[in-house]
C-alpha cells in the first residue's frame, strides 16, 4: 500500500513539475505570468537572441524562429502576391479615417492569410511575420525629403486621425489576441536628410517639438499601437535610439507606453560608427537597452554578454526589456494551440480578392487630386483621335512608390486610359521621352502625333527611382532625396514642345509622392491631374476621372511651394516658414486645395456660443450647397487660428468630413471643437489655452485668397472669444 502511494505521489509530481514547466504554454494563463516563466527558462545568451530581428528558434522549449521584420505601408509589401493600394501619401490626400481604417483591415486580413500559409509551409522568411513596422507618421516638413510619400503629409491632426485608424484596422479589435501588431515611426523629428541620417543631429524647439512633430506618436499611443520605432538620427544631441528625453521621460513616463520599441535598422551601430557618442558596440547596446529599445533590428545586441560582464548594464535589466518584448508575441497567439485564435481562420482567398481591389480603385479614386482644369475635362470617351505619351504612362514604378507588394494585375494609365474609349475612337501611344534624362535619338515623331489629335495625355513627374529611401532610389543623385524640386528638365522641355502651336487639348497626368514645381506645367496645359502613386487600379482611376464617371475630390496634404526659394534650408528643422501653418510665401498650391467637377458654396456658419470660459467646447456648424451640376463629394475642413502670440500657427486643421452631395442639394456640417482643439504650445512646449480672439474657418481648403484665385470655394469664417 505504501509504494501505491508513494507511486501516486511521484507521479502527480511529476504532471505538477511538467505544468510548472510548460506555464509559458498554457493558453489559460495570464500573460504576465507566461511571459515570466519563459524568461526565467532562458540562458542570457539565449534572451540577447530573442531581442534581435531574426530571432532564432530554441527546440528545447519549442520556440520556433521568428523574423520580426515586416512592412505594409500600402498594402503587405515585400512577401508575395497582395493588394497593393495606393501610397500613403495618397492615403492622406482622400481626407477620410473610415477609409483608412478599411483599407488596413483589409491589409491585415491579406497579413494573417499570408502568414497562416507561410506557416502551414514551415517557411520562415524575413517579411513574413506579424509585426508590421507601419506606419510612417512623421510629419512631411520639406518638400525634399524622398521618403515624405510613406507619410500622410505635412499636418499633425491630419496625420493623427489617418494614423490612428489605421493601426486601428490593423491590430484588429478582439479582446484576447491582436491580428497583426503595428508600429508607429520614425520616433522622433525625424525627415531628412536622407543621405546624413545615421550621423545628423536634428536640433528642434520644445515648441516645435510639442506642437508638430509629437501629436501624431502621441495619438497613435493612446490608440494603443504595439510597437514604436526609433529613428536613426540625433534629436537635440541625443541618439533617437539612445535618449532619455524621447524614450523615457516622454514615451515611457509621460504617455505611459506599455507597448516594445524597436531599433531601426542598423541605429544601434550608428552609436559609435555614426554618431559617435559611445566608444563601441557594448556600450551602444547597454545604452540602447537601458532606454528601453527591447528590440534590436541589426546585429548588435549579442554584444550584450559583453556589456553584462563588464557591468555596463545587468542582467534584470535585460529580462524587463526582453518580457515586453515577448509580450507582443504572445499577444499575437504565436504560442497558443492554433484553434484558439480565430485569426487563424482567415482563408488566402482573401488575397488580392475583388472586394480589396475595388476598395484600391476606391482610394485611388478620392486620392487622385485635380489642380488644374480650364473646363477640358471631364472628356467624352468617343473623340476622334487620342495621344498618350510620357515617361510614366506604361510604368509600373509609377503606380506603386515605395515599399510595396506585388500583384499580377497591375492597371497602367495607359491600360486605364485606352480600357475607357468607345469602339471607333483611337488611341496611340509613344513614351516620346526618358524619365530624366534627354533621348539619344534626337528624332521627334511624338510631337507631330500630339498636334493632330484631338487630346493629348502627357503621363510624367517621378518615381520611386528618383525619389525614396536611400539604397531604393536607384536613379536619385541624393540617396533618395529631391534636392532639386524642379521635374525632370527633359520633361518640362518635352512639354513644351507638345504645346508648342498645338491648339487641341493637352491634359498632363503627374504621378510622384511629393510636391514639385508645377508652375511650368500649370501655364502649359489644359488640366493637371496629380494620380500620386495610385496602387494597383490605379490606370482605371486615372481614366474614370478623366472621363468623369467619378468627380475628382482628393485634397492636397502637403503643400506646394513656387520654389525652394521659398523654403528654409533643408537641414533646418524649425518650423517657421514651413508648411501650411507656418508659410507666409504665396504657395503654388496650398494645403488642403483640389478642384471638382462641380461647384460649392459655404454660407450660414454658427457657433453656440461667442463667448466661453476656459474648457468649454464649442459646437460649430454651417451649411454646404453643391451649386453645380454634377454629384460629386466635398472634403469639408475646420481650420482654427488662434491668438497670434509669438510662432503660433496661421491655422491649424482641427476637423473634416468628407460628404457627397447631389446637384442643388444642401447639408449642414457640424464639428464639435473641444478645449483640448483650442490648446497653443508656448516656447518651454507646456499646452496653453490662450485667452483671446479664436478664428473659426471652414472651407474646402486652407482659408487663403490663393486657394480661392485657384477655384476652391470661399471659406466661411467667424470668431468667439475665450475668457
Amino acid at each position: 500500500m505504501n509504494k501505491i502511494i508513494f507511486l501516486i505521489i511521484t507521479v502527480l509530481c511529476a504532471i505538477a513539475t511538467a505544468s510548472a514547466q510548460s506555464i509559458y504554454l498554457d493558453a489559460t494563463k495570464p500573460i504576465d505570468a507566461r511571459v515570466r516563466d519563459l524568461v526565467l527558462k532562458l540562458t542570457l545568451e539565449e534572451k540577447v537572441h530573442q531581442m534581435m530581428d531574426v530571432s532564432p528558434g530554441i527546440p528545447r522549449l519549442n520556440i520556433p524562429k521568428y523574423n520580426w521584420w515586416n512592412e505594409a505601408l500600402h498594402g503587405v509589401a515585400r512577401s508575395g502576391v497582395a493588394t497593393v493600394f495606393p501610397q500613403a501619401i495618397g492615403l492622406g490626400a482622400t481626407f477620410d479615417d473610415d477609409l483608412a481604417k478599411r483599407v488596413s483591415t483589409s491589409i491585415s486580413d491579406e497579413a494573417r492569410a499570408m502568414y497562416n500559409a507561410a506557416n502551414a509551409g514551415g517557411f520562415n522568411e524575413r517579411y513574413g511575420g506579424l509585426t508590421f513596422w507601419t506606419p510612417n507618421i512623421n510629419i512631411f516638413r520639406d518638400p525634399r525629403w524622398g521618403r515624405g510619400q510613406e507619410t500622410y503629409g505635412e499636418d499633425p491632426f491630419l496625420t493623427s486621425k489617418i494614423g490612428v485608424a489605421f493601426i486601428q484596422g490593423l491590430q484588429g479589435d478582439n479582446p484576447n489576441y491582436l491580428k497583426v501588431a503595428a508600429c508607429a515611426k520614425h520616433f522622433a523629428v525625424h525627415s531628412g536628410p536622407e543621405r546624413l541620417r545615421h550621423s545628423f543631429n536634428a536640433l528642434v524647439s520644445p515648441k516645435d517639438l510639442r506642437e508638430t512633430y509629437l501629436p501624431a506618436f502621441k495619438a497613435l499611443v493612446d490608440a494603443k499601437v504595439e510597437a514604436v520605432m526609433c529613428a536613426y538620427n540625433r534629436t537635440n544631441n541625443e541618439p533617437c535610439c539612445g535618449s532619455n528625453l524621447l524614450l523615457d521621460e516622454v514615451l515611457r513616463n509621460e504617455w505611459h507606453f506599455k507597448g516594445h520599441v524597436v531599433s531601426d535598422c542598423g541605429a544601434i551601430g550608428d552609436f559609435y560608427m555614426g554618431h559617435k557618442v559611445v566608444p563601441g558596440q557594448p556600450e551602444a547596446v547597454a545604452l540602447a537597452v537601458k532606454h528601453r529599445v527591447d528590440l534590436n533590428c541589426g546585429d548588435e545586441y549579442p554584444a550584450l554578454v559583453e556589456a553584462v560582464k563588464r557591468g555596463l548594464i545587468t542582467e534584470k535589466e535585460i529580462d524587463i526589456a526582453l518580457s515586453t518584448l515577448l509580450r507582443t508575441r504572445f499577444k499575437l497567439g504565436l504560442f497558443d494551440p492554433e484553434k484558439d485564435n480565430p485569426y487563424n481562420k482567415i482563408p488566402v482567398t482573401v488575397i488580392n480578392s475583388e472586394e480589396h481591389r475595388a476598395l484600391a480603385k476606391e482610394v485611388a479614386l478620392k486620392s487622385i487630386v485635380l489642380l488644374k482644369n480650364n473646363g477640358v475635362l471631364p472628356l467624352k470617351n468617343n473623340l476622334a483621335k487620342y495621344y498618350v505619351t510620357g515617361p510614366n504612362a506604361t510604368s509600373v514604378d509609377a503606380l506603386m512608390g515605395n515599399y510595396y507588394g506585388v500583384n499580377p494585375r497591375m492597371s497602367t494609365i495607359l491600360e486605364g486610359l485606352s480600357s475607357a474609349i468607345q469602339p471607333g475612337s483611337q488611341m496611340q501611344y509613344k513614351p516620346g521621352i526618358l524619365l530624366d534624362r534627354d533621348n539619344n535619338n534626337p528624332i521627334d515623331w511624338t510631337t507631330g502625333d500630339a498636334k493632330g489629335s484631338d487630346v493629348t495625355f502627357v503621363v510624367m513627374g517621378i518615381t520611386g527611382l528618383l525619389e525614396g529611401e536611400e539604397g531604393e532610389a536607384i536613379a536619385s543623385p541624393n540617396y533618395g532625396d529631391r534636392i532639386d524640386y524642379n521635374l525632370p528638365k527633359n520633361q518640362i522641355d518635352f512639354l513644351r514642345k507638345i504645346r508648342a502651336g498645338n491648339k487641341n487639348k493637352v491634359v498632363v497626368i503627374i504621378t510622384g509622392g511629393s510636391p514639385m514645381n508645377l508652375s511650368e506645367v500649370h501655364e502649359l496645359a489644359d488640366a493637371v491631374v496629380l494620380a500620386w502613386y495610385p496602387g494597383e487600379e490605379g490606370g482605371n482611376a486615372v481614366a474614370d476621372i478623366i472621363f468623369g464617371k467619378t468627380s475628382p475630390s482628393g485634397r492636397l496634404p502637403v503643400t506646394f511651394p513656387k520654389s525652394l526659394d521659398q523654403l528654409p534650408p533643408y537641414e533646418d528643422y524649425a518650423m517657421k516658414g514651413r508648411t501650411y501653418r507656418y508659410m507666409t510665401a504665396e504657395p503654388m498650391y496650398p494645403f488642403g486645395f483640389g478642384l471638382s467637377y462641380t461647384t460649392f458654396n459655404y454660407s450660414d456658419i454658427k457657433l453656440s456660443a461667442a463667448i466661453i470660459k476656459k474648457n468649454t467646447p464649442v459646437n460649430a456648424e454651417v451649411i454646404i450647397s453643391n451649386t453645380g451640376k454634377i454629384s460629386a463629394d466635398e472634403v469639408v475642413q475646420l481650420y482654427i487660428t488662434v491668438p497670434q502670440v509669438g510662432n503660433n500657427p496661421q491655422y491649424s486643421l482641427k476637423g473634416f468630413k468628407r460628404i457627397k452631395l447631389s446637384p442643388g442639394q444642401t447639408q449642414t456640417v457640424q464639428f464639435s471643437i473641444t478645449p483640448e482643439l483650442m490648446k497653443s504650445v508656448s516656447d518651454n512646449g507646456e499646452s496653453v489655452l490662450l485667452p483671446g480672439t479664436y478664428q473659426i474657418s471652414i472651407a474646402g481648403s486652407v482659408p487663403s485668397q490663393r486657394s480661392f484665385e485657384l477655384g476652391a470655394p470661399k471659406a466661411a469664417h467667424t470668431t468667439f472669444i475665450v475668457k
